[in-house]
């Protein structure tokens, strides 16, 4: 088996829910869209249930997957439904949906459910990607409120700046959802995970923690109370499966774009870019060799990178090199590489998955 693995640390989802919640000060839905970010939604989700108050999906189809597993705490779709078709779905698998067009506020009012439907009406408070704008939103909340099989619904928005605190326009949001919400009855959800990490003031009955679950500081390089509370929830590794000398001008991979300026011990890594590692990550890039801060060298292969053992005279075929987790952190590498973190952790490919500290019937 190639050797090359994520390890996903359930303790440390559990441990960033909690944090999150905490902050939150209301409830929490475990925003596990997109495969739990890389991560496994299955899994995470199950890891999570005991305790987390609902989740979060992109779409129908990722929230027929959690519930086909078992999965049986409230499922928001995010984004609605694409098509009013999907609505007895909704109501079968007892999902919650968001309402942020006038297409699905006409498609929820068409539907005449047999059991309640539980809406979130989305205000576009200036992200201006989707939801309804003020006027439009308090004309859906008199809509909805006069059909009698839909619940009352939960007033959100979506914050397009709150990862950058020395912005304005988070304020500026949520002054606009303010006024526009002014009065109307409903619990109210604002923050995402850089809302819940650097904005007090935004936290409101229901949060939607996404990057945070994982132990990805989207706040990273800015100071706030919790930068060091996060705990990493994946370790992508690989080993070492062959090792070469080379002198002094001798190039290391594709574009020779390494040149040894010293007599050079290489490492070959088994992971690539087809694995969701940068392709274009510089030299220089940090790794943890057998547990000590090495680097990356040459150019990212799409099965292979190559890693500089001159300093790790021990380190041989078979030897550990940690791509991120506690050493570097996601974060740390995004920016090293000019990408995101949320690119990165999404994009993992074909590396198996080893999950840690799964409760018992959670396996």
């Amino acid at each position: 088996m190639r050797p090359a693995r994520a390890l996903i640390d359930l303790d440390a989802l559990r441990h960033n829910y909690r944090l999150a919640r905490r902050l939150a000060g209301g409830k929490a839905l475990a925003i596990v869209k997109a495969d739990a970010y890389g991560h496994g939604a299955v899994a995470c989700a199950r890891a999570l249930e005991a305790e987390a108050d609902g989740f979060g999906v992109a779409c129908i189809e990722e929230a027929l997957e959690l519930r086909a597993a078992g999965i049986a705490k409230p499922i928001l779709l995010m984004e609605g439904c694409f098509e009013a078709s999907e609505l007895p779905l909704v109501v079968e698998h007892n999902l919650w949906t968001v309402v942020g067009s006038p297409e699905q506020l006409a498609a929820v009012e068409a539907f005449h459910a047999s059991a309640p439907l539980n809406v979130w009406l989305l205000l576009d408070s200036g992200m201006h990607r989707l939801g309804l704008s003020p006027v439009a939103f308090r004309h859906a909340h008199a809509r909805l409120a006069a059909l009698a099989w839909v619940a009352p619904p939960v007033l959100m928005t979506h914050m397009a700046r709150a990862d950058e605190l020395a912005s304005t326009r988070t304020r500026e949001q949520l002054d606009a959802f303010r006024q526009a919400t002014a009065g109307l009855p409903g619990a109210v959800s604002v923050s995402n995970s850089a809302a819940l990490l650097g904005w007090p003031e935004a936290h409101n009955d229901w949060a939607r923690p996404g990057l945070m679950l994982y132990g990805a500081d989207p706040l990273h390089g800015q100071t706030h109370a919790h930068r060091e509370a996060l705990r990493p929830v994946m370790t992508l590794e690989a080993d070492v499966i062959a090792t070469r000398e080379i002198g002094i001008g001798e190039p290391v991979g594709y574009g020779a774009r390494f040149i040894a300026e010293r007599p050079t011990r290489v490492g070959v890594v088994a992971a690539g870019y087809a694995d969701g590692y940068p392709q274009f990550a510089p030299n220089g890039t940090p790794v943890t060799i057998d547990g000590r801060p090495g680097c990356t060298i040459g150019r990212v292969s799409m099965d292979m990178l190559t890693v500089d053992l001159t300093d790790h005279p021990d380190a041989t075929v078979g030897s550990t090199v940690q791509l991120w987790g506690t050493a570097p952190r996601v974060v740390e590498l995004a920016e090293h590489c000019h990408t995101s973190a949320y690119r990165l952790v999404c994009g993992l490919k074909r590396i198996p998955h080893r999950y840690l500290h799964a409760l018992p019937g959670q396996a």
